[in-house]
């Protein structure tokens, strides 16, 4: 765990204050001999201050970095899991400025990398350099827009390369082999295998076909391959890891357990740190 002391929320980050890059966490992990892992929610689900608790739960647990979804009312690649916790933290009040203040508040207790998973619409109504810019005043890694495929995706490439911040990609067992090679010639920090056709959500097994591609992807790039949709178990994480992956990330897990204890943040919470502590321990063991 690599938690702060809180402070004062600042106006903007510090550009001298150290916060972790992927690489860095990435190297820190093989030394230890540990993949990373990557839990997932959505920022302010159910509430501001609840989904921030549950941020700290999630570091307690041992989250080596976090990607933070802004809740988008039409989630095309998320399953019912992720789009009611989007309803949810719409209803709640949550807005794209309310998530970057989210993403503000995290910074005074940690600085481990976060990523932020958004839909495109999101960056074009604020304006693409603008987005990235609110981006890296608040302490953001990386940005995957779920919904922008590469060969569009020059305004956010320039301004990612602008503010110094990693734009990740999306490739699934469909990506064919001209496609995955632009990805891996254009993406930083690390490429995100979609390992299940389909939305997001828990799966009974990993697919042989997830693994097919970590060594695909292996074949074309020396960026770390993070593997997430239908991740749920600790099985799933110990196998995605012993099969190449460098880490793995959970979403539709965690946000089942804050589903079912919306008014009781006191099982809530306990639920998710048990749940999460499992699947960072199947991560150890990497080469």
């Amino acid at each position: 765990m690599n938690l702060k002391k809180e402070k004062q929320p600042p106006e903007e980050i510090n550009s001298s204050e150290k916060l972790e890059t992927y690489d860095e966490m990435f190297k820190r992990l093989k030394k230890n001999k540990k993949g990373a892992f990557v839990p997932f929610i959505v920022a302010g689900d159910p509430d501001f201050e609840t989904s921030l608790d549950i941020v700290k739960t999630l570091l307690e647990s041992g989250a080596d970095a976090l990607e933070i979804g802004f809740a988008f009312s039409d989630p095309v690649a998320d399953g019912p899991t992720i789009q009611e916790s989007d309803l949810r933290a719409l209803a709640s009040g949550m807005n794209t400025q309310k998530s970057f203040e989210f993403i503000k508040r995290i910074r005074e207790f940690t600085s481990i990398p976060i990523g932020l998973l958004v839909y495109y619409n999101l960056i074009y109504k604020k304006g693409v350099d603008e987005f990235y810019k609110e981006a890296k005043k608040c302490g953001v890694t990386s940005i995957l827009s779920a919904d922008l495929p590469p060969e569009e995706a020059e305004e956010a490439l320039q301004a990612a390369k602008k503010y110094n911040i990693n734009q990740i990609f999306l490739v699934a067992p469909t990506t064919q082999k001209n496609r995955l090679d632009k990805i891996c010639q254009i993406a930083s920090g690390f490429i995100y295998l979609v390992s299940v056709m389909g939305v997001t959500g828990a799966r009974k097994k990993v697919q042989n076909s997830t693994v097919e591609l970590i060594k695909r992807i292996r074949n074309s790039s020396d960026l770390p391959v993070m593997v997430g949709f239908g991740i749920s178990k600790p099985s799933h994480v110990k196998d995605v890891i012993q099969a190449g992956a460098q880490g793995a990330i959970v979403g539709s897990a965690i946000i089942e357990i804050i589903s079912k204890n919306l008014d009781k943040p006191g099982v809530m919470l306990p639920e998710i740190k048990k749940d999460i502590s499992k699947m960072n321990e199947a991560t150890q063991g990497s080469d």
